[in-house]
């Protein structure tokens, strides 16, 4: 039986070259996928995922682009369409968490987590969409803290990633027509070198949750490894939550 449900499909991942974003690019490219990357910082990160998949069989490119330029955004989807041919799968999956007290919040934290976390996944979705075929995918990385945000600190992070859910359902109308689907996961808690199991909330976020452990990167990718395959085709407009019971 053919696995490799990706085959000839080419896919662009942001924020990919570590965490939760190296997990999908691999996961995408182990099902036939040829995966583009960003990053915009961490050079040897994101070339350490390009190693992992041209290893594995498959074949990868990383992009430097920083989430908070327009332009460095569109180049990278022109990019990849220019590299390696066309464009079928976007993952908006780059994103930062300003977590504070609301009085220590500055302008600068909230503008700077409206553009990577709402603005670029626009910006990112409106050139794809010039590029991508009918029957083509766009998938965000959101937040299980767009629908509970339990404790104080998040309130920026939280409205960004409720815009976002916002915005996923918005697409869907708009590119509906063409077959391209939009859809957004909701992670809980995750491991990743940012948010460790281990770490100094992580008791406590494990209080809210019915599963009491962090979900592995590879489970947030099997979501959205299924939202890019064509078992996915009538899935449209949706907030899928993964999140060990965080929200119930």
């Amino acid at each position: 039986m053919n696995t490799k449900t990706l085959s000839g499909k080419v896919a662009l991942v942001t924020g990919g070259s570590r965490g939760i974003g190296a997990a999908i690019a691999k996961r995408l490219a182990t099902d036939g996928a040829t995966v583009a990357i960003t990053f915009s910082t961490g050079q040897q990160k994101a070339d350490e995922v390009v190693r992992a998949v041209e290893k594995a069989g498959g074949r990868a490119l990383a992009i430097r682009a920083d989430n908070t330029d327009v332009d460095a955004v569109k180049s990278a989807v022109a990019e990849t369409v220019r590299r390696l041919g066309r464009l079928d799968v976007l993952v908006n999956n780059a994103g930062i968490a300003v977590i504070k007290p609301l009085e220590e919040l500055t302008f600068d934290d909230f503008d700077r987590s409206v553009a990577v976390n709402l603005r670029a996944v626009f910006v990112a979705a409106q050139e794809a969409a010039r590029h991508l075929p009918d029957g083509g995918r766009i998938i965000t990385i959101g937040s299980v803290n767009a629908d509970r945000m339990p404790f104080a600190g998040g309130s920026v992070y939280a409205m960004t990633k409720a815009a976002v859910a916002g915005l996923t359902r918005g697409l869907a109308r708009d590119l509906g027509p063409r077959g391209i689907t939009v859809n957004t996961v909701q992670p809980g808690p995750v491991e990743t070198d940012m948010n460790p199991s281990n770490g100094p909330f992580a008791e406590t976020l494990k209080g809210f949750m019915a599963i009491k452990r962090y979900a592995t990167g590879d489970e947030i990718a099997s979501m959205v490894a299924y939202l890019a395959s064509p078992e996915a085709a009538f899935v449209t407009g949706a907030c899928l939550t993964i999140d060990g019971g965080f929200a119930a």
